[in-house]
């Protein structure tokens, strides 16, 4: 069986050089990776947009409701 062995070490390497690589890694990881995204098209994210505002606009109205009740109820309990 055949060993692979890295030519370089972490030990060999100055501190300085290490971060620097290491954070242009980072990024060419990263643009890597958006270059995968399937980014939505336009009427997908108008509709999605529009989903999550209803969403939250009925929430919103639900928990404004229910405080209404527990305070209405909390008035006429404690006076």
């Amino acid at each position: 069986m055949t060993e692979i062995r890295s030519t370089s070490s972490s030990s060999e390497r100055q501190p300085a050089t290490k971060g620097r690589t290491s954070l242009a890694l980072f990024f060419r990881q990263v643009i890597a990776e958006l270059r995968k995204v399937i980014w939505p098209t336009r009427d997908q994210l108008v509709t999605y947009f529009i989903v999550v505002l209803v969403f939250v606009l009925f929430f919103l109205a639900f928990v404004s409701l229910l405080d209404f009740a527990f305070n209405s109820a909390m008035f006429r309990i404690f006076g």
